[in-house]
C-alpha cells in the first residue's frame, strides 16, 4: 500500500497494539521485521501467551495511566488492528503516547471500524481521529479499504508553526522522552531532537552494525570511545557466542525464545544473529544502569526497561533461554538474589538454560539456590581460562518436579 514502509529494510521494528494472537508479527517475521506483540493481561491474557508458544515476540502491556516501558523513537511502524482503544479521548493522550514511540517519520498503522464503516457514530469517531492528528502533525498517506496509514513528521518545523493555542501542546523542553520507569502520560507532543538523531538510520541489515547517533547521548563511562565500545562489545560477545556453540551445542538446543537480562548495547543479542540462531531475543535493561534502549532500537533490535527487583510482565514458562552476564554482582545490594533465581525459574520454559555469567563469589551463592530449585547446574570456566575470578553457571530446568 505505501511502498516507502519497505519491510525489512526501512521498516525493521513494529509494534503490534492489541495484537490478538500475534499473526501480524508471525507474518511478518519471514520479512524480517521484528515485531513486538503487546495486549493488556485483562483481555487478552491467554493470546499473549499464545503468541509466546509460537515463538513471536511478545509482552503483556497497556496503554493505561503511565509511559509503556520502551524509549522515544523505537518503533519504524505501530500497528493497531481493532485494538478497542479509544485514541481520542482525553485529548488523545493515547496517541500521543504512540508518538513519543514511533520514530520520526514512521507510520501509524489503524484498522479499525471508524476507518471504513458509514454509520453516523463511526464517521464522528473517524473525524476526531482526522482532527488529533492533523493537529499532531501526522499526515494520512493512504486510506484503503478497512486500514488508515499516518505518518510522522520529520522535524518540529510542523509543531512550531502551528496557529497559538492549538491543543495538544509541546511538551516541555525539559522532558526527557526515554524517561518511562513509573512516569505518567503526558498530554503533550514529543519534541524531535533538532541534531536529528534516532531518524538518520542506515537500512537493515547494515543498522545491525552501524553505530547510531544515539550512542553519543547514552549516559554510559565514555566520552570520545562511545564507538569503539560499541565495536568492541559486539566483537566480545560473538568470540563468547561462538564459543558457546562449539563447546555447548546450541545449534542442537533450537532456543527460540530468548532473554538478555542485562543487556548493555545489545551486544548479545547480535551476536545470536550474526551466528543465525533462528530466534529472537528480548534485551532488558535494568533501570538501575544507564538507559541504552535507544541505542538497542537504533540497531533494529527490541527491548525494554525492567527492575530486576520486581517481576517481569510475562507468562511462566515462556522462555527456552536466558542470559545473565554481571547481573547478580551488580544487583545483590538491591535485590534479593533468590527471588532474581525464583523469577527467572518461573519464567523459564520447562528443560530450558540459563546462563549466568558472573564472578566467584556470586556464582558460589547462586549455585546452592539453583540446586534448591531443581536445576541440573554446571560450573564453567570461561573464555579467560581456569583460574579467572569470572565463570559460567549453567542451569537447566527440570522438564518436571518431583
Amino acid at each position: 500500500m505505501v511502498p516507502d514502509v519497505a519491510w525489512g529494510v526501512h521498516t525493521r521494528v513494529v509494534l503490534d497494539v492489541g495484537c490478538g494472537v500475534a499473526s501480524f508479527g508471525a507474518f511478518l517475521l519471514s520479512r524480517n521485521v521484528s515485531t513486538l506483540s503487546i495486549a493488556p493481561k485483562d483481555v487478552h491474557e491467554n493470546q499473549i501467551q499464545f503468541a509466546l508458544e509460537r515463538g513471536v515476540p511478545a509482552m503483556v502491556a497497556a496503554f493505561a495511566t503511565h509511559r509503556l516501558l520502551y524509549p522515544s523513537q523505537a518503533f519504524d511502524m505501530i500497528h493497531c488492528s481493532r485494538c478497542r482503544i479509544e485514541w481520542t479521548n482525553d485529548g488523545g493522550i493515547l496517541l500521543l503516547e504512540v508518538d513519543r514511540m514511533l520514530r520520526a517519520g514512521g507510520y501509524f498503522a489503524w484498522a479499525a471500524q471508524p476507518v471504513y464503516k458509514h454509520e453516523e457514530k463511526l464517521q464522528e469517531a473517524w473525524k476526531d481521529m482526522e482532527n488529533l492528528t492533523a493537529r499532531m502533525c501526522w499526515r494520512l498517506v493512504k486510506k484503503d479499504g478497512y486500514i488508515a496509514i499516518w505518518q510522522k513528521p520529520l522535524n518540529n518545523s510542523c509543531y512550531v508553526n502551528r496557529a497559538v493555542g492549538v491543543e495538544p501542546p509541546l511538551c516541555d523542553i525539559r522532558d526527557d522522552p526515554d524517561d518511562v520507569w513509573y512516569v505518567p502520560l503526558k498530554a503533550c507532543i514529543t519534541r524531535l531532537p533538532e541534531n536529528g538523531y534516532g531518524q538518520n538510520l542506515t537500512n537493515w541489515p547494515e543498522r545491525l552494525h552501524t553505530p547510531p547517533e544515539r550512542l553519543e547521548s547514552a549516559q554510559i563511562d565514555a566520552y570520545l570511545a562511545k564507538k569503539d565500545i560499541f565495536i568492541a562489545e559486539t566483537g566480545y560477545w560473538n568470540m563468547v557466542v561462538e564459543s558457546y556453540l562449539r563447546g555447548l551445542g546450541w545449534k542442537r538446543q533450537k532456543f527460540r525464545n530468548v532473554m538478555d537480562m542485562r543487556a548493555g548495547l545489545g551486544g548479545y543479542a547480535t551476536a545470536l544473529l550474526d551466528q543465525h540462531i533462528d530466534c529472537w531475543i528480548m534485551n532488558v535493561v535494568p533501570v538501575s544502569e544507564p538507559n541504552t534502549l535507544p541505542v538497542i532500537y537504533d540497531r533494529g533490535l527490541i527491548g525494554v526497561l525492567h527492575d530486576w527487583c520486581e517481576a517481569f510482565d510475562t507468562y511462566p514458562r515462556t522462555y527456552d533461554l536466558l542470559h545473565a552476564s554481571g547481573l547478580f554482582s551488580t544487583k545483590q545490594k538491591r535485590c534479593n538474589i533468590s527471588d532474581i533465581l525464583l523469577e527467572m525459574d518461573r519464567i523459564l520454559r520447562p528443560g530450558g538454560y540459563a546462563y549466568i555469567r558472573d564472578n566467584r563469589v556470586v556464582l558460589s551463592e547462586i549455585e546452592p539456590i539453583a540446586k534448591a530449585m531443581g536445576w541440573r547446574v554446571l560450573l564453567l570456566d570461561t573464555e579467560e581460562g581456569a583460574y579467572a575470578s569470572r565463570k559460567v553457571l549453567s542451569g537447566q530446568k527440570p522438564l518436571s518436579r518431583s
